[in-house]
């Protein structure tokens, strides 16, 4: 079940950009005079943006009624994982699976714009000649020309802010327990926050391994392979000074991949070198604010 929910929310982010193509079509644009808005308004047929959205908007619903009439039958329990925090929902429950449906997608479009950001932030000098950055600051025009501090910061604010402002229906809901005070609740913000920047990951992860396959197996003279590539070196920058070049094979994404993981996976490898072992975890959970 988590794997066809993460394809739904891929299929639904994929309608969501759909929508914004239509909105970023020149044939949109042009004035009422021109030929060719003539022509597009003979074509009644044409794709019409509130059609993506509401397929949207009905794929959260639809599914959120799917998991309702099979998730009890599987036993299943959807969980929405917050940064430190999994929180259950319950299936049996049609209100519930269709909070869980919703914020689910919401948390897939955020890793999808959070990616754009570091995207953004990593390839700011790259010139709009390269078809694929001009995509991105396309899709991300509306924050693009914030400054360098300001989209750092996003991610901590935006995940800050969405938690504080799911936190009453989660409650409500008896999925999490309300906040003892309004600096537990400010606590628990700055640490979704701050887990937000865990998304960036599989981007890392991504864009890194494609590029040392590119570095060592030739795919061509292609934009995409150019892009990565470039993103790569982008993105290795703050390490560029560790000695990890032997002759010409470079060892430098590998240690980025590993500190990548080692970050995400701090907590369990902690446990490993703790003394004893697995106390580390228990300790941690027991004295974050949730």
């Amino acid at each position: 079940m988590p794997l066809i929910n993460f394809i739904l929310n891929l299929a639904g982010l994929l309608l969501w950009l759909n929508w914004l193509s239509l909105h970023f079509d020149p044939l949109a644009k042009t004035s009422a005079t021109s030929l060719v808005r003539t022509l597009r308004k003979a074509d009644a047929s044409g794709p019409k943006r509130w059609q993506s959205l509401a397929a949207v908007v009905g794929l959260v619903v639809i599914r959120a009624a799917i998991y309702w009439q099979i998730g009890p039958a599987l036993n299943w329990t959807p969980r929405l994982s917050l940064g430190p925090i999994k929180s259950p929902f319950r299936s049996d429950s049609f209100q519930s699976v269709l909070v869980f449906s919703a914020l689910s997608f919401v948390c897939a479009l955020a890793a999808f714009y959070f990616s754009l950001l570091l995207l953004s932030v990593a390839n700011r000098g790259v010139p709009d000649t390269d078809p694929l950055q001009k995509l991105v600051r396309l899709y991300f025009k509306w924050l693009e020309r914030l400054p360098l501090a300001a989209k750092l910061l996003l991610p901590l604010l935006a995940g800050a802010v969405f938690w504080v402002a799911i936190h009453p229906l989660l409650t409500s809901l008896g999925i999490i327990p309300p906040a003892k005070s309004n600096s537990q609740l400010l606590e628990q913000a700055a640490i979704i926050g701050v887990a937000t920047y865990l998304s960036w990951k599989y981007l890392i992860i991504g864009v890194l391994v494609l590029h040392l396959i590119n570095s060592y197996v030739y795919l061509g003279d292609h934009p995409v392979w150019n892009f990565f590539s470039t993103t790569a070196r982008n993105l290795l920058r703050p390490l560029g000074w560790l000695p990890l070049r032997i002759g010409r094979i470079d060892l430098l994404p590998v240690a980025a991949i590993a500190l990548v993981l080692a970050l995400v996976n701090f907590p369990s490898l902690a446990d490993h070198f703790a003394r004893p072992p697995g106390t580390f975890q228990p300790w941690l959970y027991r004295h974050l604010p949730f």
